[in-house]
C-alpha cells in the first residue's frame, strides 16, 4: 500500500507526468496503462477476503508462476483451490485466440491450460470473480475496491470518468492486459536470446542439449524453434494441445474442496480442452506452454505432478518403457508418437535440461 501511495504522489506531483509528457503520446499512454496495471496486479486488497493479488500466483521471481511453487495455488478463502497449476503469464500476450487449424487438424491458442479465454483482457477479469481464486462475488465488489485505491485517480485520468460498472471493469482489465504486454513480463532477456544475438557462447553441454532438443528428444515438435510471427522471437511453443499421459496427482488439494467448488468430473478426471470444445477426442489435452523461464516455474504439468525438471524430462523419456510412473489420468488420447520412449541416456537428460535452463530471463540485462 505504501508503494502505491508513493507512486500516486509522484503522479500528482508531476514527477512522472513531467517525464511522460516528453514522450510520444501513444507511448506515454501505454506506459501509464502499464504502471497502473502493475499496481492492480500487485494489489492484495482486491480479493475477498483481502490478502491475495494476481502476483500471489504469478510472481516475478518465479517466472510469473506461483509465489510458493505450490501444486495448485490456494484461493483467497483458505482451503479453496483451483484444479490446476498456475501457468506463467510471461509471453502470454502472443497466444492467439482459441481456434481450429483445419490444415494441421488441431486446436490452437486460447489462454489458461484449457484455452477457454480468448484474450489477455478477458483472462484478466476471470480470477477476480473465481470463488477458488480471488473470491469476489461480482464486478461491483471489485470496482468498489478499485475506487478506494490510491491509483484510482490515475485510472480515471487514463480512461475517463464513468459510473458504469462494466465500463470501469473493462478499464481495470485493459490496464492489467497492458501490464502483461509490458517488457517486464516479456523481456526476452535469457541466455538463449543473448546467444542468438552473438553476445554469449553456449557451453558444449548446452549446445549438445540444444541438439537433443531439436532431434533425439523431439521437444521441438511442439516447443518449436521457429520465430513467432507476432513476437519475432522464438516462444518455444506452437500453442497447440496435447495429452502427455501425465498421471493423476494424488497430492492435488482440489480433490478435498467442498462439492460446490469441485471442478473435475465425478471420478476426478480433468478433461482439459475437451470440456471447452465439447469433443471427446480433445479430452485430457492441455495447451503446450512456453518453455521460457521453465527452470523457475516448478512444479510441472497441468496438475503439478512433477516436482522438478529432472522428473518431467525423465517421464518424457521413459513413460512407455518403464513402470516408474502411474498410468495417465486420461489414457484414451495420450500422445504416443513424440514422447514416452526417447532412448535418452542419463547424461543426455541432464544436457537437455542444461539447454532449457538457458531460457531463463534475468529481468535485468544480458551481460556481454
Amino acid at each position: 500500500m505504501k508503494g502505491q501511495m508513493l507512486l500516486y504522489i509522484l503522479f500528482c506531483a508531476g514527477g512522472v507526468l513531467g517525464l511522460l509528457s516528453c514522450a510520444d503520446g501513444d507511448s506515454s499512454l501505454r506506459v501509464r496503462k502499464e504502471t497502473v496495471g502493475k499496481l492492480i496486479f500487485q494489489d492484495t486488497l482486491l480479493s475477498e477476503p483481502v490478502g491475495q493479488s494476481c502476483a500471489t500466483c504469478h510472481t516475478t521471481t518465479k517466472g510469473f508462476a506461483d509465489r510458493d511453487s505450490r501444486i495448485v495455488s490456494e484461493g483467497a478463502v483458505g482451503g479453496l483451490y483451483s484444479q490446476r497449476n498456475s501457468m506463467t503469464v510471461c509471453y502470454s500476450m502472443y497466444v492467439p485466440s482459441l481456434h481450429y487449424n483445419a490444415k494441421e487438424e488441431t486446436y490452437v491458442g486460447g489462454l489458461f491450460w484449457d484455452g477457454r479465454s480468448p484474450s489477455l483482457q478477458h483472462q484478466a477479469g476471470e480470477p477476480f470473480l473465481n470463488p477458488v481464486e480471488m473470491g469476489n462475488p461480482n464486478k461491483i465488489s471489485v470496482v468498489e475496491k478499485i475506487r478506494h485505491a490510491s491509483y484510482y485517480p490515475e485510472l480515471v485520468y487514463i480512461y475517463g470518468e464513468t459510473s458504469d460498472i462494466d465500463s470501469i471493469y473493462a478499464h481495470i482489465t485493459d490496464a492489467l492486459a497492458a501490464y502483461q504486454q509490458s517488457e517486464e513480463v516479456n523481456p526476452f532477456s535469457s541466455k538463449y536470446d543473448a546467444w542468438t544475438q552473438g553476445k554469449v557462447a553456449f557451453t558444449e553441454v548446452e549446445l549438445h542439449g540444444m541438439d537433443l532438443f531439436k532431434n533425439k528428444g523431439m521437444c521441438a515438435e511442439c516447443h518449436i524453434l521457429d520465430k513467432d510471427e507476432l513476437a519475432g522471437r522464438v516462444l518455444f511453443t506452437d500453442h497447440t494441445y496435447d495429452n502427455l499421459g501425465i498421471p493423476r496427482n494424488p497430492g492435488n488439494p482440489h480433490f478435498h474442496v467442498p462439492a460446490d467448488y469441485f471442478l473435475l468430473t465425478s471420478d476426478s478426471v480433468d478433461l482439459g480442452l475437451g470440456a471447452i470444445v465439447n469433443q471427446e477426442a480433445e479430452n485430457g489435452k492441455f495447451r503446450v506452454p512456453t518453455l521460457r523461464n521453465i527452470a523457475l516455474t516448478a512444479p510441472y504439468g497441468h496438475n503439478g505432478y512433477f516436482k522438478t525438471l529432472e522428473e518431467i524430462v525423465h517421464f518424457y523419456n521413459v513413460r512407455d518403457v518403464s513402470d516408474e510412473f502411474p498410468p495417465a489420468e486420461y489414457p484414451a488420447t495420450v500422445n504416443r508418437d513424440e514422447l514416452g520412449n526417447l532412448g535418452l541416456t542419463p547424461k543426455e537428460e541432464a544436457d537437455l535440461i542444461a539447454f532449457m535452463k538457458t531460457l531463463t530471463d534475468d529481468f535485468k540485462s544480458v551481460q556481454k
